[in-house]
């Protein structure tokens, strides 16, 4: 897709740095895909809490019974 926007030359330049990329494409590129990432990672982290993970006990007492079942 084909887009022409204006960007302020210092956040550009900001931006250029920081990704460390050697084309315009490249670094818009970076920013999408970072910016694209970070929002996948809070949707994630917003579901921490919401699932039941068994301890470490729970997991060993459900080892044992279905060694014992195999048996």
């Amino acid at each position: 897709m084909t887009t022409t926007i204006e960007i302020p030359d210092d956040t550009f330049g900001t931006l250029l740095r920081l990704t460390r990329a050697k084309t315009k494409r490249e670094a818009i590129l970076a920013a999408i895909e970072d910016y694209n990432r970070r929002h996948q990672v809070r949707a994630l982290v917003a579901t921490f809490g919401t699932w039941k993970i068994d301890s470490n006990e729970e997991l060993e007492s459900a080892n044992v019974e279905d060694a014992q079942k195999s048996n």
